[in-house]
């Protein structure tokens, strides 16, 4: 009898570690599943974030190239050839009806708005300056441009919204200067004129 109960724990041995090594490879799928569903941080992932919007437009379907020129408290200019600088982002550049068709279908559409974008991403306390260039002219004529200058950052604000006319290529008007403090706080703003525009 014992010789028998013996045989049957042996042959029962093999079973056991059977079903133990069947769970053991469950539970190791159920782990490697787990962490390839598990996503990976994000590491060096900066959300792009606003203190202000300067936002430049001229007539829709102007065919002059108008540039944005911006300077910060530290000197730094943005304009077409240097896109970034400082904390400041030239977002769009806009050249009239340059550049300005795409096809859809085979048809041409034409893209009508003239606008430059220029983001500030965080900003230095001191003056800044918003100057419009007239660079190139297809027709010779005076363009009336539009700037506003928005502080995004608690809440939307329009630190400056008006006009200044460009009568012929290689016009430069200052559109607007103004003083930002520590804290953010808009100040003095006016429209003193300044040359930011280096000879090309």
């Amino acid at each position: 009898m014992a010789i028998l109960r013996k045989r049957r724990f042996d042959e029962l041995d093999p079973f056991s570690d059977l079903l133990f090594n069947t769970l053991l490879a469950f539970v190791m799928l159920f782990a490697v599943a787990l962490i390839a569903m598990n996503p990976k941080a994000k590491t060096g992932v900066i959300d792009a974030k606003a203190e202000f919007i300067i936002t430049v437009t001229w007539p829709d379907l102007n065919p002059n190239d108008i540039d944005t020129w911006v300077q910060d408290p530290g000197g730094n200019l943005v304009w077409f050839r240097a896109r970034e600088a400082g904390m400041m982002h030239l977002d769009r550049d806009d050249r009239g009806l340059s550049n300005d068709t795409i096809v859809i279908n085979g048809q041409q559409v034409v893209n009508p708005l003239n606008q430059e974008v220029v983001t500030i991403r965080g900003f230095a306390p001191g003056e800044y300056t918003v100057n419009v260039h007239y660079y190139e002219t297809k027709n010779g004529e005076p363009v009336n441009v539009n700037v506003s200058v928005v502080k995004v950052n608690p809440r939307a604000e329009v630190v400056y919204y008006g006009s200044v006319t460009v009568n012929r290529k290689g016009d430069e008007a200052t559109a607007v200067r103004f003083t930002v403090d520590h804290d953010g706080l808009v100040t003095n703003v006016n429209t003193l004129a300044k040359t930011l525009v280096e000879r090309l």
